[in-house]
């Protein structure tokens, strides 16, 4: 793949169906780095993209390593778990790059992508990887359409059997699906973001929840449920 004289450098991080056509497409106008943990993928691409990386992008030290903050533009696609995309999205804000498009598959995981450093929010389920290449090019091109999906964000004050008990005991992603954004501590009117394994809980935290309905409905048993 020849090198464009356009200088707009874009990244292109989850090599889906979405991520792949727009990486492609993109690169037909301007320069492209392309990433994604799936050495398959990158397989796939490395002869249509300027550059194609395997690496995980939930990592930031390996993210860091080929991604600046000098880059143009960042495009967030990955597919597997909303968490995975939460994350890159905080690394790249960490990093320093200045606009970040983050792909969402609803309102609420677009809420979160914004809160830790998400300049702007696609739907790619309502809208054609060429279309949105056209509007990475020629920024004026804007149109967003949420999709809704069975996830929510609620807090659910802690369970008096996780009090005292660290998150990686407690596995709440392998037990019920449901992934911890963050902490609230009320009585010490401080807020936890995005908590580590070693954190414990306390019967006093309000923990800020994401998944399926059901399922953190099973986690807050008989406690009060409040969505966000």
């Amino acid at each position: 793949m020849k090198l464009h004289h356009n200088p707009l450098q874009v990244v292109v991080i989850g090599l889906g169906q979405f991520g792949t056509h727009l990486a492609v497409a993109l690169s037909r106008q301007c320069q492209v780095l392309a990433i994604d943990r799936n050495q398959e993928k990158i397989d796939q691409v490395s002869e249509q993209v300027q550059r194609a990386v395997c690496l995980d992008a939930r990592d930031y030290t390996a993210l860091r390593s080929v991604v600046g903050a000098e880059v143009d533009e960042t495009v967030v696609s990955m597919g597997e778990t909303m968490e995975a995309s939460i994350l890159c999205t905080l690394h790249l804000q960490k990093i320093g790059v200045r606009c970040i498009r983050a792909k969402a598959v609803n309102d609420d995981h677009a809420t979160i992508l914004r809160s830790v450093g998400a300049t702007e929010i696609i739907f790619p389920e309502r809208e054609t990887a060429d279309r949105r290449a056209r509007q990475i090019l020629h920024p004026n091109l804007l149109d967003f359409v949420p999709l809704e999906q069975d996830y929510r964000v609620v807090d659910v004050q802690a369970p008096c059997e996780f009090g005292d008990r660290p998150l990686a005991e407690l596995q709440l992603r392998k037990r019920y699906g449901v992934f911890i954004l963050a902490v609230k501590q009320p009585d010490r009117q401080a807020f936890v973001f995005l908590p580590g394994p070693e954190y414990v809980v306390r019967t006093a935290d309000v923990l800020v929840m994401i998944g399926k309905e059901q399922d953190l409905l099973a986690v807050s048993k008989k406690d009060t449920v409040r969505q966000r």
